[in-house]
């Protein structure tokens, strides 16, 4: 006989065993906890990657490593600890910094991965989307969705730094990447202070008849601060004035959209702007899917299960599907996030847990 935990104390069960093996297969009675746990069990970790430490070997990277064919960008992917063997911030999401020196230019290319670039600092980049020069400054959210060819190009001599946002681990998990190459430069190297798409599509509650056909990703390349900055301070004004504005007291937060759906801006990432005033706490939270996060400004502390870490402006924190975290605000507090929960919600897994709210399970 056997019991449900894979012990064998009979030669015909020994050989039962040896045949699961010998036609790849394995029985669910001797892994029901690897495949079916109580609740997720990511093996990504929390971890923190502390901006002065990223940006110092990029700057290296960008005095030794030229920029162009080959190996296309000059990006520095951040490793979960907990994913040996990849480049991957989360199963599901890649994030980089990328870095272009003084005049440079990195070459136009294509893929079917969705991307993203957040500006914490600097200026004087363009990124050329299908053709049309995009400014890139700080506080800027600019997208690249599959299939769009892009590049950059430096119009100054100082260099410039932002991060990058994939879905580079679901695209390869489901086979699903395609890439193609572009010109070796770009394909206009303009520098026009408001692009095309932004001249056609960033006019609040205002849609073209000419684009009235719903699009999976947003057709908008450029969301600029100056809009983030003034929607989270109107919630917080609105606050003061007592009127219910925040997600919680002290802390403001928006969500960029598709203008043509109302949706996220690409099918496979979602990307917030979080505002918490001087001294605001978040109650800790439980949440299926995982995120990553870059303090755009502030000081404050991110706690990731149980552990603490203090975070100030650039640092990048990775929260592995339902690990608790929570936000405690030493002064304003700014942080961008991106997470996978397009994709956790159309797949109906999308939860949600907050012991102070929900209580104790």
């Amino acid at each position: 006989m056997e019991t449900m935990d894979g012990r064998v104390d009979s030669p015909e069960l020994e050989q039962l065993y040896a045949d699961f093996e010998a036609n790849s297969t394995a029985p669910l009675w001797t892994q029901r906890d690897d495949l079916m746990p109580m609740t997720p069990a990511p093996a990504a970790v929390p971890h923190v990657w502390r901006w002065s430490n990223l940006y110092d070997i990029a700057k290296r990277s960008g005095d030794l490593v030229p920029v162009g064919r080959g190996g296309e960008r000059r990006a520095i992917g951040l490793r979960n600890p907990g994913l040996p063997g990849t480049a991957y911030a989360t199963p599901t999401l890649w994030c980089a910094i990328q870095y272009l020196g003084g005049h440079e230019t990195a070459p136009e290319h294509r893929h079917s991965q969705n991307a993203f670039r957040f500006v914490v600092e600097g200026e004087g980049v363009w990124t050329v989307v299908n053709g049309d020069p995009v400014r890139m400054s700080r506080g800027d959210l600019l997208l690249t969705p599959g299939w769009n060819f892009h590049g950059h190009h430096n119009d100054t001599a100082e260099p410039m730094a932002w991060i990058d946002g994939l879905d580079i681990p679901l695209s390869n998990y489901t086979d699903v990447g395609f890439f193609e190459f572009g010109s070796d430069r770009v394909t206009d190297e303009a520098s026009p202070d408001v692009s095309r798409a932004e001249r056609l599509w960033a006019h609040p509650g205002l849609r073209p008849l000419s684009g009235m056909e719903q699009r999976v990703s947003s057709p908008l390349s450029a969301y600029r601060w100056e809009h983030t900055d003034a929607a989270l301070a109107e919630q917080l004004a609105l606050e003061d004035e007592g009127y219910p504005a925040t997600v919680e007291q002290g802390h403001a937060a928006i969500r960029f959209s598709n203008p043509t759906t109302g949706g996220d801006v690409m099918p496979t990432i979602r990307c917030e702007f979080h505002r918490l005033r001087e001294g605001a706490v978040t109650p800790a939270r439980h949440e299926v899917g995982s995120s990553v996060w870059q303090v755009f400004e502030g000081r404050g502390e991110v706690v990731l299960g149980d552990e603490t870490h203090r975070v100030e402006k650039g640092d990048l924190f990775v929260v592995p599907s339902w690990v608790p975290w929570s936000l405690r605000a030493e002064t304003g507090f700014d942080l961008f996030r991106f997470s996978d929960a397009p994709v956790i919600e159309r797949l109906g897994f999308a939860r949600t847990y907050v012991p102070e709210r929900d209580g104790v399970r």
